[in-house]
């Protein structure tokens, strides 16, 4: 008789991902949409100096940021801001809404990446109806999530690599703008107070959509069961992962604005496109045009993904009806949460505009963001054995605030952006009560 074999023990991930890669993760998902497609609109609210938002934008990411680092080093598990608020609060609906919170962002973010491409972008080789470019891209981004999570990372580094290429076309455009002695130096002091609410707007309502290009750092804490020696590597590559890409976003407005004037970026959907046929280098505006959609199609297929595993997880752990869990045996794949935030998604391409989505996304991770700043103090009273990053006390206060602020009317954003968040959090709200009478009557039975 041969000796008995080992028991079995839970299975855990693989630490894979060293700090390049984690890196370069990062910087790969907060570049996209944001800054290839409503940099123009930017630029319309707050004028020459679209710079300025930008910067003030990377001043309030970090301070989230540093707030994600003390967490995720001191709870490294995949699950993100769901895990912290069920941790600090202890409100299992509340760490629902988060979580569904959060899923919506990635639809908005996804459902804006899906009507740019449909726009100047596309034009630059053919014309066709927004609209419809962005429904059929995003049931091509289904099918591809559909066939499996090995090809949509692997499209996923390919496209990084190309939307970073782009941007520093851009950039190479506004060296060559400076030695060249071109441009317009002086639109970049140039803030447009002559809209309602003057200065105090401007600033805010621009802020607040430019913060739309800085979300993605947050996914990264999912990876932290992936990661190896998360406690040291989590700081570092999110605060350089930010940096960056912070840097590159000031160079390339300040670029935009040297070039070309606000109210001409603004009227456009592909506005660094624009500054490609302004600049002096010659650079082929069709093949610039392709690097951009390929960019934006890199933000979709990354939220699409987050939504869908998203959704696949709540099923899981039965907060939502577990039929939205089911997952295809053969592509081993979560086909009824693909589907489902498919059809969201459609619905959102076909009721909103880019920048409206955009502004969606923004408000909706404001809100996250101000929870998990808020559970990071709460959390301080809850010990833990490792050693973690722990950031400054003041920091997560001022995030808060300012990402609460931001978050609020005052910023001047339409109504149609709470609206819009509204009816998807009142779909989670409808999915929640329905899971609770199903398990209520089972129990009952």
């Amino acid at each position: 008789m041969t000796g008995a074999a080992p028991e079995a023990g839970p299975v855990s991930l693989k630490r894979a991902i060293g700090p390049k890669l984690l890196v370069l993760f990062i910087i790969g998902d907060i570049l996209g949409t944001g800054v290839y497609a409503l940099t123009g609109t930017v630029a319309g609210q707050v004028g020459g100096a679209l710079w300025l938002p930008f910067l003030l934008g990377f001043v309030i990411a970090m301070l989230t940021a540093m707030s994600y680092v003390e967490l995720v080093t001191k709870y490294p598990k995949a699950a993100g801001a769901a895990l912290y608020t069920q941790k600090a609060f202890k409100r299992p609906f509340f760490t629902f809404m988060v979580a569904f919170t959060v899923m919506c962002s990635g639809l908005t973010s996804a459902s804006a990446a899906a009507r740019a491409i449909g726009g100047d972008y596309l034009e630059a080789f053919f014309t066709l109806p927004s609209v419809v470019v962005g429904i059929v891209f995003i049931v091509a981004v289904a099918a591809l999530n559909y066939r499996g999570v090995s090809e949509s990372v692997k499209t996923n580094i390919v496209f990084t690599l190309i939307e970073l290429t782009g941007l520093l076309v851009i950039i190479a455009i506004g060296v060559y703008t400076v030695f060249t002695g071109a441009g317009e130096p002086s639109r970049l002091a140039e803030i447009d107070t002559e809209q309602a609410g003057g200065l105090m707007y401007a600033l805010l309502g621009s802020t607040a959509l430019a913060f739309f290009a800085f979300v993605g750092f947050e996914d990264s804490v999912n990876m932290a069961e992936e990661t190896r020696d998360p406690a040291r590597n989590f700081p570092r590559a999110i605060f350089l992962g930010v940096t960056i890409t912070s840097i590159v976003y000031i160079l390339v407005a300040i670029t935009s604005s040297l070039l070309v004037r606000p109210e001409v970026l603004e009227e456009s959907s592909g506005p660094l496109l624009e500054v490609v046929k302004a600049g002096g280098l010659n650079f082929p505006p069709q093949l610039f045009a392709a690097i951009a959609i390929f960019a934006v199609a890199n933000s979709a297929l990354i939220n699409m993904m987050m939504a869908s595993r998203l959704v696949y997880g709540l099923a899981n752990e039965r907060v939502v009806p577990r039929r939205l869990g089911w997952v295809d045996p053969r592509r081993r794949t979560p086909v009824i949460g693909i589907i489902f935030t498919t059809a969201l998604a459609i619905a959102l391409i076909s009721t909103g505009e880019i920048a409206g989505l955009g502004d969606t996304t923004a408000f909706l991770l404001l809100c996250v963001f101000t929870v998990v700043n808020v559970a990071v103090l709460v959390l301080r009273k809850d010990r833990v054995e490792h050693t973690h990053y722990r950031t400054p006390t003041a920091l997560p206060v001022v995030g808060a605030v300012l990402a609460f602020i931001l978050a609020s009317p005052l910023t001047g954003r339409p109504v149609e952006v709470y609206i819009r968040a509204g009816v998807l959090l009142a779909i989670g709200l409808l999915l929640w009560l329905i899971n609770w009478l199903v398990v209520r009557r089972q129990s009952e039975s």
